[in-house]
């Protein structure tokens, strides 16, 4: 944190001694201690989130350093040096459109941190992504975009709220460069729709925030109008949210597009029988009854009576 305030205030006062600063404490990047590898990449992170360094010609040496550290041996610098370059999102935005591919990969690769077991470094990819996503052209994430909804669709009911929020904004913007890939991203919002319609009822309002976020986002791709409609008027942030009634109507919506997938909706939502959040336990049920309640006879048969009656 020190090293953090230490990078930002250097960054407004002391802009001729940056080079000259950042030169000397290179080395210290791939030095033994882990102390002095953690203090530089914070120092480095936090310089990154201004745009001194690229007034000082100093981005691209700071963004190879970096980049770099994505194979260290601590999780602290790792999860760092990825801050560091979600950060350049902010401190030189111009940069991102130039450089998308190599940030991108990045972020990926953080994501896939084998050594991550309280996904920390995941958390910080996620994070960074969502603001360098406001930047990249849709050419450099196109080919990775399916790779991070798959990736990411997990942590959507983690036991930590920062997991479910920073993947669930994270999905809500990637949605917008699927028109170009429309069938295969419409499978991943499918897969993702019942986890953040019964999200909204999420004990953390910071997730609630963020399902309302990705539900806004994903409607004008879903192909109903009714149902895009619905999540931008009934959505919005500082709308509170009748949760029943909006159910009844959103089910009523997908069963008039979508009947095929009442037997898909239904066991998943059956998956949630046995959450750890009481609020999320009881929606699930009401949201399958309200399925049935609008499907038409036609479309009945392929529910599953006995599978619905054990809830399993």
């Amino acid at each position: 944190t020190r090293a953090a305030s230490l990078g930002s205030a250097m960054a407004r006062h002391a802009g001729p001694r940056l080079p000259l600063i950042v030169k000397n404490l290179v080395p210290t990047l791939s030095g033994v201690f882990d102390s002095q590898r953690i203090t530089t990449t914070a120092f480095f992170a936090e310089l990154l989130n201004s745009n001194v360094v690229n007034d000082l010609i100093l981005l691209e040496t700071m963004m190879d350093n970096m980049t770099g550290r994505q194979k260290d041996t601590c999780l602290l610098v790792r999860m760092l040096a990825l801050r560091g370059l979600g950060n350049i999102a902010s401190g030189s935005p111009e940069k991102v459109r130039k450089h998308g591919a190599k940030l991108l990969a990045s972020m990926v690769n953080g994501m896939d941190d084998k050594d991550d077991p309280h996904n920390l470094v995941a958390l910080e990819a996620m994070s960074s992504l969502s603001k360098l996503l406001d930047h990249v052209e849709e050419r450099d994430i196109q080919s990775m975009l399916l790779h991070i909804a798959i990736r990411i669709r997990p942590f959507f009911d983690s036991e930590q709220p920062d997991l479910r929020q920073s993947s669930i904004v994270l999905f809500g913007k990637l949605t917008k460069f699927s028109e170009g890939d429309c069938e295969v991203f419409f499978e991943q919002i499918l897969n993702g729709l019942v986890t953040l319609l019964l999200h909204l009822q999420d004990p953390k309002p910071e997730v609630v925030k963020a399902c309302k976020f990705a539900l806004r986002m994903c409607g004008p791709n879903m192909g109903c109008e009714g149902l895009c409609d619905m999540f931008l008027n009934h959505l919005r942030e500082d709308r509170s949210l009748h949760y029943g009634e909006f159910m009844n109507n959103v089910c009523k919506h997908l069963m008039q597009s979508y009947p095929e997938m009442l037997n898909r909706l239904i066991l998943t939502n059956l998956f949630y029988f046995k959450s750890n959040w009481v609020d999320i336990r009881a929606a699930a049920p009401m949201f399958i009854g309200f399925l049935v309640l609008h499907v038409d006879e036609d479309h009945c048969q392929q529910v599953d009576l006995d599978q619905l009656i054990s809830g399993e």
